[in-house]
């Protein structure tokens, strides 16, 4: 049994949710809470196994209460935020303070749930398995990686980053992003799954804090050293030769999986165009998406790279990869950058 708090300054919401996992037969609602500080109050006392934490709250919004809780009472926690622009930069900083998962909820007069409750349940389950010891750990001041140094800098155009992730993902971006150089002798390309408008709030942010330019990818982008490029929610992300460059297509073919983007086709675009010259890196998600485009890259003789299980915060994308026989190197999320230099200066 699931034992929950939810979190939301509205009675509707609150009734609402509380409706919602009281139909399933593994969840009860601890109880709910009307604010951050009413939140913490309530974890502290009731020890909830998951938490789901409105953003905009009075008195403490969820961001404040989240940084609390994951720092003195380690639990899963799904954001519930707004599909607006403001909501999607929250989420994201939510995201990196360690919540596992999020939902957009409609706004409108009423703000209510219809249309993601499946996908509420869905998360909630898999957050409560969610590896809340690697969220829970202090951050660091994130240390920009120091230049490449020049015997090193030979421009590899021929070769390319591709990493793939889902749940727990903007964590451990971040964790990567910030760790490689400016002068990055490659591109690097990123798909996340991740609804419009809040990818491009992860690249903003991601970009706001490491040395390489962050952007979303849009179509007919050329690949240029030291540029990360994240598929757009709603995109898949391909790649294509064009007068003797690398361009970005976007496509909206039927998602794969559940996902748009997924990572699958993103691995094979890269493994057909830069064959060997790959290096791949799947990191923390549920499910299996990237695992066939790892196998393609590895019969391409590229490089492949997965997130130990240590680190993950859910295991289920890179256990699967590792399950097929096609990875070369298992790291910790804090060894993975260093794996990724020293792959694409040798």
């Amino acid at each position: 049994m699931i034992r929950i708090l939810i979190v939301d300054d509205s009675a509707f919401m609150r009734k609402m949710l509380s409706d919602l996992f009281a139909g399933e037969s593994d969840f009860t609602v601890l109880d709910t809470a009307r604010n951050g500080q009413d939140a913490i109050d309530k974890v502290k006392r009731l020890k909830p196994d998951l938490i789901t934490m409105d953003v905009e709250m009075p008195i403490m919004d969820g961001i404040q209460a989240l940084e609390t809780i994951m720092r003195e009472f380690p639990t899963p926690v799904v954001m519930v935020s707004s599909l607006t622009q403001a909501g999607a930069e929250a989420t994201i900083r939510a995201l990196a303070l360690g919540a596992v998962d999020f939902v957009a909820k409609v706004s409108g007069p009423i703000s209510n749930i219809s249309g993601i409750s499946a996908e509420l349940i869905i998360k909630c389950r898999a957050a409560v398995r969610a590896n809340v010891t690697r969220l829970a750990l202090p951050t660091a001041k994130n240390v920009v990686s120091a230049p490449l140094p020049a015997k090193q800098l030979v421009l590899q155009n021929d070769k390319i980053v591709a990493i793939g992730t889902s749940t727990g993902g903007p964590r451990a971006l971040q964790e990567i992003i910030t760790k490689l150089p400016g002068n990055l002798p490659c591109g690097v390309l990123i798909v996340q799954h991740m609804p419009p408008g809040f990818t491009k709030s992860l690249a903003d942010r991601l970009n706001s804090i490491s040395s390489l330019t962050v952007k979303e990818a849009e179509n007919n982008d050329i690949i240029q050293p030291g540029v990360v490029f994240i598929a757009p929610g709603d995109y898949h992300m391909t790649i294509e030769t064009s007068s003797n460059k690398k361009v970005i297509k976007l496509n909206q073919s039927p998602p794969l999986g559940g996902h748009r983007p997924a990572v699958d086709p993103m691995f094979e675009s890269v493994a057909k165009v830069y064959g060997e010259k790959v290096v791949g890196v799947i990191l923390t998600g549920m499910g299996h998406d990237g695992s066939k485009g790892m196998q393609v890259i590895k019969q391409q003789r590229g490089y492949n790279i997965a997130e130990d299980q240590s680190t993950a915060v859910v295991f289920g994308m890179p256990k699967s990869a590792i399950e097929m026989g096609v990875i070369d190197k298992v790291a910790p999320i804090n060894a993975i950058a260093a794996e990724i230099i020293k792959s694409v200066t040798k």
